[in-house]
């Protein structure tokens, strides 16, 4: 009994010690583990086989004014297979059928996706790339292909989603309308409108999908799909009417390649909103091609020249030191001020003249006099006067990047003597092309001096999120009687002063011109390679004026021209132009039998060309893209058109004068 009892204690005490020595290996490998192997198992951990990945939501739709679409995101789907996954009766039954699928797709032989297939199920190959970049309704037709199917599981169909950003409008205002670019480093460049609004209202939210490490990189989903669906972000109505936006972005190209300009932009702003109907801004690349280069309307400060006189001269007006009949003496053409020369561009000068006169023919004597008589001895006089009109400060848009207004002020180290004088005429001093317009939109609505606007409202479907209204920045800028004065002054510009080459009988335009040199800080230099800006800023009609625009253009060449009425002012005029064509500015009808004899004679020519080819290719190219493929459209021959670029027809596929088939298609090459 002893020995038993001796037997059973010496098992106990073998196997108690055997679990001691277990529970001491164990600690030491723990131990071992936490501290020695410690770095290389954490390593390992990050490199883990299973790990969720961001699924990013849709942006935001941009919109113009009338609902046409700017931008949208356009899903974008890779779609592949997992030959590994489904069961050897699966496979078999649906391999050919499903790479006949394929052939009909991709235009691949089926028999060399069935080699790839059977060869990736044989090396436990788990993802085969089928196709990339596929539409949604081509992802929906992958979804039903033979095997795919019986999805994730038992098919092997395996699918990622990503999003990219396109503009319908193609080039045109693709600046204004813009972008939102996250690099690997998450640094973010944020343009336009879409950069803007993108974090507030465009982004929407992320959604997760877990995927599985399957060798050489290369992630699987584990599931067909996602475990965090992606919301989408709400949608932006801008303020941009695309008709008017094609019609600013043709007339600015077209006059910068005719003066081989540098770069240049244009705003139509409507009067009563503060609405930015059109903004284009447009530059020239190494080879000589235009496109959105920067926001130069917004982002770019400049001397504005002579379209400041006007602010200088409302100044002196409402200061009530001058009146506009009061006479400056302009010399002859040339006059010295503190030991500097200014000069007029009329040879022989204008002698005594009004002040009103002044600034109908651009003087820049008649303005430095009046500054420099009536504000020498208190220049803060006149500072403060701008201020009170905030040209002192941004405008406050919602487009990132407003360039800052920088006028001199005494004290501040580019004061001098001369600087009164140089102000008065557009030097010394840099506004926006943007912060401009908004001063002459004050002079066309009598005084409200009104923030532009590129947002009307942010939506979800058709639920208003935020509604947008007009922001007032100063109720009123100046005396009901300054305003008329200042007024008629821009009116007889068009007639009969600096502008007078743009006057029309048919509609009415008032503004102002405007040449500046830049560039000049070595004038030695620059007199060897001349730089001007030319500028027009002004509204129509002159009668209850319904819009503002500003056009500027850098550095045209000066073989060419550069003066502002022969730059800028034919843009201005086009603008106003075909604005009053196609959406013609009357409130009321006085008349039936009442005729508009632009309106007839555009009329006429379409229409001539439209009863003449009817079955025939006519000659499109140099016409607006818009109307090319209006006028193809409307023929008796039911034609297919094909659209490369944006802007003026450059080419057409088919030659002029060709009997045309039904259903044929005419590709239109457009800059």
């Amino acid at each position: 009994m002893a020995t038993t009892e001796t037997n059973i204690l010496n098992r106990l005490y073998f196997v108690s010690g055997s679990l001691f020595v277990f529970a001491l290996a164990v600690v030491f490998k723990l131990c071992s583990i936490q501290f020695i192997q410690g770095d290389a198992y954490r390593e390992l951990a990050e490199k883990r086989t299973v790990k969720d990945f961001e699924i990013p939501a849709n942006r935001g739709n941009v919109y113009s004014s009338d609902g046409s679409l700017l931008a949208t995101s356009i899903p974008k789907y890779d779609v592949g297979i997992d030959p590994v996954t489904s069961s050897n009766k699966n496979f078999e039954d649906y391999i050919r059928p499903l790479c006949d699928s394929l052939q009909s797709f991709t235009g691949k032989s089926a028999l060399s996706f069935q080699n790839k297939l059977r060869k990736a199920r044989e090396t436990d190959n788990q993802y085969v790339l089928l196709a990339r970049d596929l539409s949604y309704s081509d992802f929906i037709r992958f979804r039903e292909f033979p095997l795919l199917k019986l999805g994730a599981i038992r098919g092997g169909f395996v699918f990622s989603q990503k999003t990219k950003r396109e503009h319908p409008m193609g080039r045109i205002a693709e600046r204004s309308i813009g972008y939102e670019k996250i690099d690997e480093n998450g640094y973010a460049t944020r343009v336009g409108i879409d950069g803007a609004f993108g974090i507030k209202y465009l982004r929407g939210e992320n959604g997760k999908r877990l995927k599985q490490k399957i060798g050489n990189g290369q992630w699987k989903p584990i599931a067909d799909f996602n475990q965090i669906e992606p919301k989408d972000g709400y949608d932006v109505y801008t303020t941009i009417d695309v008709n008017i936006q094609d019609i600013a972005h043709h007339s600015l190209l077209g006059q910068l390649e005719k003066y081989e300009a540098d770069h240049g932009c244009v705003v139509v702003m409507d009067v009563k909103t503060g609405e930015i109907k059109a903004i284009s801004n447009l530059g020239r690349n190494k080879n000589g091609y235009y496109y959105e280069r920067l926001n130069y309307a917004v982002g770019e400060s400049h001397e504005p020249g002579s379209t400041f006189k006007v602010m200088a001269m409302m100044a002196a007006l409402e200061d009530k030191v001058i009146d506009t009949s009061s006479i400056v003496d302009t010399k002859n053409g040339i006059k010295y001020f503190y030991g500097r020369t200014i000069s007029d561009s009329h040879r022989g000068g204008y002698g005594k003249i009004s002040a009103a006169k002044a600034l109908e023919v651009s003087s820049n004597i008649g303005l430095a006099t009046i500054m420099d008589d009536n504000y020498s001895s208190n220049p803060n006089k006149f500072i403060d006067r701008l201020n009170t009109w905030r040209l002192d400060q941004p405008l406050g848009v919602s487009i990132i990047g407003e360039g800052k207004p920088d006028i001199a002020k005494p004290g501040a180290s580019n004061w001098s003597k001369n600087a009164l004088p140089s102000m008065a005429y557009g030097y010394n001093l840099t506004l926006t092309p943007l912060q401009t317009l908004a001063f002459y939109n004050a002079i066309a609505n009598n005084g409200e001096l009104i923030k532009p606007r590129f947002i009307k409202a942010v939506k979800s479907f058709d639920k208003d999120i935020e509604v947008f209204e007009k922001e007032v920045l100063v109720d009123k800028i100046c005396s009901d009687k300054t305003l008329a004065e200042i007024q008629d002054i821009l009116k007889n510009i068009v007639i009969r002063g600096t502008g007078q080459r743009m006057y029309s009988e048919t509609f009415s335009m008032a503004g102002k011109t405007g040449t500046a040199r830049t560039d000049y800080a070595n004038f030695e230099e620059w007199k060897k390679d001349k730089k001007y800006v030319s500028s027009f800023a002004g509204y129509f009609p002159v009668d209850n004026p319904k819009y503002s625009c500003i056009v500027v253009i850098h550095e045209p060449s000066t073989k060419v021209g550069y003066y502002g009425a022969d730059v800028s002012g034919p843009v201005f005029k086009r603008i106003a132009q075909k604005i009053y064509t196609d959406t013609p500015i009357i409130e009321e009808v006085q008349s039936l039998k009442f005729k508009n004899n632009l309106v007839n004679k555009d009329f006429d020519n379409y229409n001539s060309m439209a009863n003449k080819y009817k079955q025939l290719m006519p000659y499109v190219v140099g016409m607006p893209a818009m109307d090319a493929i209006a006028l193809l459209e409307n023929l008796q021959v039911n034609v297919k058109v094909k659209l490369n670029g944006s802007g003026v027809v450059k080419k057409q596929s088919i030659d002029k004068h060709q009997k045309l088939k039904p259903n044929q298609t005419i590709v239109l090459e457009a800059s």
